[in-house]
């Protein structure tokens, strides 16, 4: 006798699979911190700016999911493997040292507060407002990417588009995906 089928039935892919997606996707576009593999001189100095730039946004996010997972403990076994790949996105581009992945469960005061205020500092009151937050954080700084594509030689574009799809990834388990 077949089960009967949910009455929410799903469409696209499952939080599983794209967790289990995202980091080989990265593995196999060489998600390296290393040349850009431009040619010397301006376009080479324009890429270092742009990674650096996609460095510093990475690292800024993870202090978003800090802030998330320090207000809303519930939250951090849903976050924590987000937010780590995240810490990974801010080394691929050369950052980095600021996120410690250790601190994905319970981040240290010093991790949470920056010196300089963001608009990160204030999380919302409950659970669903505060990961479309990070959803709505995680779907702009995507956004960026996928436009920032245009410009960057080819390594570096590679990157910028498979953080971006994780990025987009991201979004998906933060506002559909199974809690």
């Amino acid at each position: 006798m077949p089960f009967p089928s949910s009455p929410r039935a799903r469409s696209g892919p499952r939080r599983r699979s794209l967790l289990a997606v995202a980091p080989a996707a990265l593995a196999l576009t060489g998600c390296t911190g290393g040349d850009s593999g431009g040619p010397a001189g301006e376009d080479s100095s324009a890429a270092d700016r742009a990674r650096a730039r996609a460095a510093r946004d990475s690292e800024g996010l993870v202090e978003r999911y800090d802030a998330v997972i320090a207000a809303r403990p519930g939250l951090a076994g849903r976050l924590g493997p987000l937010r780590e790949e995240v810490v990974r996105h801010a080394r691929a581009f050369g950052g980095g040292r600021k996120a410690s992945p250790s601190a994905s469960s319970s981040p240290s005061p010093s991790v949470t507060s920056s010196a300089s205020p963001s608009p990160s500092a204030t999380v919302p009151g409950n659970d669903k407002d505060a990961l479309a937050g990070l959803a709505a954080a995680e779907r702009e700084l995507a956004d960026r990417r996928t436009k920032a594509l245009g410009g960057a030689p080819g390594e570096l574009a590679r990157l910028l588009a498979s953080v971006a799809a994780a990025g987009a990834a991201h979004v998906y388990l933060l506002t559909e995906g199974d809690a």
